[in-house]
């Protein structure tokens, strides 16, 4: 089996991930920059790794105008989502399910890996809306006790990264 991973990070925690991965499985890892422009035909496994942002997948259009193709190949095709999410929110599921059309879920193989946030590393304009989203959730009169807990939980850095993690990333690449 020859595998590559291809991340597209924002902050680091999915560059974090995409490293664990690519060293537990010996196999390449390289930015989304680079890999995008790579020619996959050699790989047998195409590892895409992103960070979520407002109920999407940063990159995911990239690989999904290439899953007819992996799919006609042979390709094993995973995808790790990284979001500040705890594993345990019970919204996840429905999130990450919209990810992709039912079509595009016999494909694909999705898991999700919670990071966290650091808006040292973020961008201007994600880290405006992500202060932006605290505040209003802060300050919102009728929000419920789980809405005031991400709005503190989400008004500084924070981190969830854990090497276990990976392991449903791995069980699956054998």
């Amino acid at each position: 089996m020859k595998a590559i991973v291809i991340y597209n990070s924002q902050t680091g925690f999915t560059k974090q991930y995409a490293k664990w991965i690519s060293e537990s499985a010996a196999c390449e890892c390289v930015e989304f920059a680079q890999g995008s422009k790579m020619d996959l035909s050699c790989y047998d496994t195409i590892i895409f790794g992103s960070w979520c942002m407002a109920g999407s997948l940063v990159k995911l259009n990239w690989l999904k105008e290439k899953l007819a193709g992996f799919n006609k190949e042979g390709k094993k095709v995973i995808v790790f989502a990284v979001g500040a999410s705890p594993i345990e929110n019970p919204e996840l599921p429905a999130a990450m399910d919209k990810l992709f059309t039912a079509e595009e879920k016999t494909m694909v193989k999705m898991f999700y890996c919670p990071g966290g946030i650091n808006y040292e590393n973020m961008k201007p304009f994600s880290k405006f809306g992500m202060k932006m989203f605290s505040k209003a959730l802060l300050n919102k009169k009728d929000a419920t006790q789980d809405e005031r807990q991400m709005g503190e939980m989400i008004s500084k850095n924070y981190s969830l990264i854990d090497k276990k993690y990976i392991e449903p990333v791995l069980a699956e690449l054998k």
